[in-house]
């Protein structure tokens, strides 16, 4: 289409899967279902009842940002979001109602490769309608505690990802990635969640991490990854960190083209980045057709 536009996409049909939130250790059963032109992603927790409304994934309605993103809206909050959002932005699916009976996205196994797979098994369906997208004509940035997060003009949409660890397992690594051809699920969606066992054993002692274990989480040491399967990348980490990137620009709620280039962003950075682009109107134009 013109300007690179492109028509509205929601899921086929309704679609389930269960499994555990990785900081309250609750079991969740998490519905998709298809939804309505110009909807966007809305969360609607099943377990508190009718009476409370289902909250929109935009940066307005984010409640934590600590240790994953969290959102709510008048008691019905969600956490833990960004895995199921980067897959749904990375499949292109702009419509979606989310139902959960639980306080937090299941983890399943750390990285957005279920949700994709729940996603293709419920069929992509092309809408009538345009899907605006914002297009950055100038640069952004936002800086905090020694982390960046930038933004500059691009014919489409590009994010690299610096990350540097004093630990010799990580180290420092670095990638750019753009998507095109459906390469999210073969070069990002498998990249999983990790932690240091340090920081792990600090976030258990917080009463978090509930429901986290080898089976979703690489976990480091002091010299080598804990997961007997070892990594799925060489550079897993950084992968992870572009999957966090996608989950959390995705609450602008439409489609972004520039390049993002990230040095140590995590989702607090990610998500005031968000509200950063959305303030500075006279670095984008909005392409609406």
């Amino acid at each position: 289409m013109k300007n690179g536009l492109r028509n509205q996409q929601t899921i086929e049909k309704i679609i389930t899967c269960s499994g555990v939130g990785l900081h309250t250790g609750h079991k969740a059963n998490l519905t998709l279902r298809p939804a309505q032109e110009g909807t966007g992603i809305h969360f609607f927790r099943k377990d508190m009842g009718n009476k409370y409304p289902s909250t929109k994934a935009i940066v307005k309605n984010i409640t934590d940002t600590r240790f994953s993103t969290s959102i709510g809206y008048n008691g019905n909050s969600v956490h833990t979001i960004e895995h199921l959002m980067a897959a749904f932005a990375g499949m292109g699916i702009d419509n979606a109602m989310v139902e959960i009976d639980a306080p937090e996205v299941p983890i399943m196994d750390g990285s957005a490769a279920p949700f994709v797979s729940l996603i293709k098994e419920a069929g992509i369906k092309k809408q009538k309608s345009v899907q605006p997208y914002i297009k950055i004509t100038k640069p952004i940035e936002l800086k905090a505690n020694g982390k960046t997060i930038t933004i500059e003009p691009a014919e489409r949409l590009r994010i690299t990802s610096y990350i540097n660890y004093d630990h010799p397992v990580v180290k420092e690594q670095i990638l750019s990635y753009t998507p095109h051809n459906g390469n999210f699920e073969k070069e990002i969606a498998h990249a999983r969640t990790y932690g240091f066992l340090k920081e792990v054993k600090e976030l258990m002692a917080m009463g978090l991490a509930k429901g986290g274990s080898l089976e979703n989480a690489v976990v480091i040491g002091d010299d080598s990854v804990l997961n007997e399967e070892g990594l799925r990348f060489e550079d897993e980490f950084v992968r992870h960190k572009i999957l966090d990137i996608l989950g959390d620009i995705a609450l602008l709620g439409m489609p972004v083209v520039g390049h993002i280039i990230a040095r140590k962003s995590g989702h607090a950075l990610n998500t005031q980045f968000v509200n950063e682009i959305l303030k500075n109107k006279d670095c984008w134009t909005l392409m609406e057709g």
